[in-house]
């Protein structure tokens, strides 16, 4: 099944920030009011089609160029609510594996959807940029 409920100490920063972050800009910017969200699934929707397809032609690994490009592009599109740290980025792919809601909207795309969008996610997070400082480098600034 994944990452799970139960994860190492890293992973519960990920998930601490993702909340606390989230809870601030939904706190800031009045629920996301800002967010054409149909736009956005819409935008969700074709990137999860592309990365079926390449799910589908297998080979693909989730640190491969084209790949990386794709979860680029889901930053952005997660960036038009707020941008996250790198461990909130990497929070959401444990949200998408440990909510059972987000984890069926995803896995229907693919049943391996869930599991390879978050491998991608962690590889990105370590060498992706244009990431907001995450809380800990804001206290010790």
């Amino acid at each position: 099944m994944g990452t799970g409920a139960v994860g190492n100490s890293y992973e519960d920063e990920c998930r601490r920030s993702l909340a606390e972050e989230q809870a601030k800009s939904l706190a800031g910017t009045n629920n996301w009011e800002h967010v054409d969200r149909e736009r956005v699934h819409q935008d969700w929707d074709v990137l999860y089609r592309e990365i079926t397809a390449f799910l589908d032609g297998g080979g693909s690994l989730p640190g491969d160029q084209q790949i990386q490009e794709l979860v680029r592009r889901h930053f952005d599109i997660v960036s038009r609510f707020y941008t996250p740290s790198r461990e909130a980025y990497v929070g959401m792919s444990l949200f998408y594996a440990e909510d059972e809601a987000m984890r069926a909207f995803h896995d229907s795309y693919h049943p391996g959807m869930v599991e390879f969008l978050g491998a991608a996610i962690k590889v990105f997070a370590k060498q992706g940029s244009g990431f907001a400082p995450s809380a800990e480098a804001e206290a010790s600034a």
